[in-house]
C-alpha cells in the first residue's frame, strides 16, 4: 500500500510544483482536492463550480478526455491499491472493471438539447447542472465508482464532493488527487472534485445536510440510502440487490454454466449486479452443475453447506427479510472462504456452489462473495416466481438463460428490474461483452436506473412565442 500510494503522492506533488499552485488553492498536505474538514471541501468545490460554469463545452470535453487518459495510465496501480486497502476482490478483475468505467461512461455527448416548434414559435429544452453534488461511494467498487461519477457529473457541468467509504479512504483520496491533476492540465479549476481524508458516518451526514450541496448521489447499502432519503434533498440512490439467475430446459447449458461462473466470480462477486443465486429447472440441474465445475466451480456437500452458511451469514435472510452477510468474508477468494470451514480447495477455484432448498438463507441473503446457492424447481414458471420473491423487490438486476422467447419476455416483465440480462453474464448488462454504456451507480431505489451524465442534470426550458420557426 505504502509504495503504490507514494507513487500517486509523488505525481501530485510534481504537478503542484510545476503549476506553482498557491497554498490557498490546495490544502496544507499538498494533496489536490483532499481536505481535513468537510466544510472546507464543499466551499472549495463551490468556488470551483462557479469557475467551471464559465468554461466552454470544448474545454469540458478535453477535461473528460484527460480524466479518462490519466485514469487508464494509473489503472493497475489504483486497482492494486484498492485490493490491498479493502482486502476485497481480485486486482486483475478490478483493472478490467475500471477500464470499463473509464471507456464506456458517457461524457458530454450525453447532454443533448431538444427543440420543439409549431404554429406558436419555438421552445428550447436544455440540460443544466445542479451545482455541487454530494456523493457517497462504497468500499466494494471504490475506484470505478468515483471515476464513473466524476465523468458523468462533470460532463453535466457539476462539481462533486465525495465522502468515500472509510475502508477505501486512501485509494479514494489518491484517485481524487490524480483526477484533479487531469482537470487542471485540461484547463479546469482545482477542487472541482474533492473529498475529506478521514471520512466517517458523521461526515456523510454533514455532507447530506450542507446547504451548498444541491443533490446527493449515494452508492451503498440500505442504511446509508435511508439516511440520504431523509436528508430533505433530492437523492439519486443505488441500493442493494440480490440478483437471481433462472436457467430453463431450453437453455444452452454449456454457455449458461460458464457465464454464471464468470459473472458470479468476477472480482469475487462484490459488484451489486453479480449473480447471487441460481434457480434451475430440475431436468437440467445436474448437467448445469457439472458444466459449472468444468469452469472453476467447486460443489460443497450438505455438511459443508451447513458449515459455510454459519460462517458467511451473520443475519439469515428469508421471505420479507433481506438478512446480512458476514463482512469478514465479503469479496474474499473462494479458497479463503473454504479454509474457514477447514476445507482445502484448489487456488484456481472461482466459485463454491451449494445445492439447497428454496427457503435456505443463502438464497435470500445478498452475500457479495463467491458462494452460490443453486435451487432446483419443477418448471420455468416456478423458477420465475421464486426469482421474483428472493430478489426482495429491489428491482435491481436479474438474468435468465432460455431460448423460449415467451418465458424470457415474461421474466423480464415481472422482475421489473433496472437491468435484465438474457443469455449472458451479469457484467454484460454494464456493457462488458454487451451493448450499451457503463455505470457503477445503478439507482434502482429512486428510479433513475443505470446512471449517466444526463442523470445529473436538471431540465430547463426557454420559449419564444410566434418566431424562429423556419417552415
Amino acid at each position: 500500500m505504502d509504495y503504490t500510494e507514494q507513487n500517486v503522492r509523488k505525481l501530485v506533488e510534481e504537478v503542484i510544483k510545476s503549476m506553482n499552485l498557491t497554498s490557498t488553492n490546495v490544502n496544507n498536505e499538498k494533496k489536490l482536492g483532499v481536505f481535513s474538514n468537510l466544510n472546507n471541501a464543499v466551499e472549495a468545490s463551490d468556488i470551483a463550480f462557479k469557475e467551471f460554469s464559465k468554461i466552454s463545452l470544448e474545454i469540458r470535453k478535453k477535461l473528460i478526455a484527460n480524466i479518462r487518459k490519466i485514469s487508464m495510465e494509473y489503472n493497475e496501480i489504483l486497482s492494486k491499491m484498492a485490493h490491498e486497502e479493502t482486502g476485497m476482490g481480485r486486482w486483475e478483475n478490478k483493472v478490467l472493471k475500471n477500464e470499463l468505467g473509464i471507456n464506456k461512461t458517457p461524457g458530454v455527448e450525453d447532454i443533448v438539447s431538444e427543440a420543439f416548434t409549431d404554429d406558436h414559435g419555438l421552445t428550447l429544452v436544455e440540460r443544466a447542472p445542479y451545482g455541487v453534488i454530494g456523493a457517497i461511494t462504497p468500499s466494494t467498487n471504490p475506484v470505478v465508482t468515483i471515476i464513473c461519477n466524476a465523468i458523468g457529473m462533470l460532463a453535466a457541468g457539476n462539481a462533486v464532493v465525495f465522502n468515500p467509504h472509510p475502508s477505501a479512504k486512501k485509494v479514494s483520496a489518491s484517485l481524487i488527487s490524480l483526477l484533479n491533476t487531469a482537470i487542471i492540465e485540461a484547463g479546469g479549476p482545482v477542487n472541482l472534485i474533492s473529498c475529506i481524508d478521514e471520512p466517517t458516518i458523521e461526515s456523510a451526514k454533514e455532507l447530506m445536510c450542507h446547504k451548498k450541496i444541491a443533490i446527493m448521489v449515494v452508492t451503498g447499502g440500505p442504511a446509508v440510502v435511508k439516511a440520504a432519503m431523509n436528508s430533505g434533498k433530492k437523492v439519486i440512490a443505488a441500493g442493494p440487490g440480490n440478483p437471481p439467475v433462472v436457467v430453463d430446459e431450453t437453455a444452452n447449458i454449456t454457455k449458461a454454466a460458464k457465464d454464471i461462473v464468470d459473472g458470479a466470480s468476477f472480482d469475487n462477486n462484490v459488484i451489486c449486479i453479480c449473480e447471487k443465486e441460481v434457480i434451475v429447472v430440475e431436468s437440467v440441474a445436474a448437467q448445469l452443475k457439472e458444466e459449472m465445475k468444468k469452469n472453476g466451480a467447486y460443489e460443497l456437500t450438505d455438511n459443508q453447506i451447513k458449515q459455510i452458511t454459519e460462517l458467511v451469514i451473520s443475519d439469515p435472510g428469508g421471505p420479507g427479510h433481506e438478512g446480512a452477510a458476514n463482512k469478514n468474508f465479503v469479496g474474499k477468494n473462494a479458497d479463503f472462504i473454504a479454509k474457514g470451514i477447514g476445507l482445502n480447495v484448489p487456488s484456481s477455484t472461482r466459485l463454491l456452489i451449494c445445492e439447497v432448498d428454496k427457503n435456505h438463507p443463502l438464497v435470500w441473503t445478498e452475500q457479495l462473495m463467491p458462494v452460490m446457492p443453486i435451487v432446483r424447481v419443477k418448471d420455468v414458471d416456478a423458477a420465475i416466481d421464486l426469482a421474483v420473491d428472493c430478489e426482495h423487490g429491489f428491482r435491481h438486476t436479474a438474468m435468465m438463460y432460455s431460448l423460449n422467447i415467451a418465458k424470457l419476455s415474461k421474466m423480464a416483465k415481472v422482475m421489473n428490474c433496472s437491468i435484465f440480462i438474457k443469455n449472458g453474464p451479469s457484467y454484460a448488462g454494464l456493457g462488458f461483452g454487451g451493448a450499451g454504456f457503463a455505470s457503477f451507480t445503478i439507482a434502482s431505489p429512486t428510479g433513475e436506473g443505470v446512471t449517466r451524465a444526463r442523470t445529473f442534470t436538471r431540465e430547463r426550458r426557454c420559449t419564444l412565442v410566434d418566431y424562429l420557426r423556419i417552415i
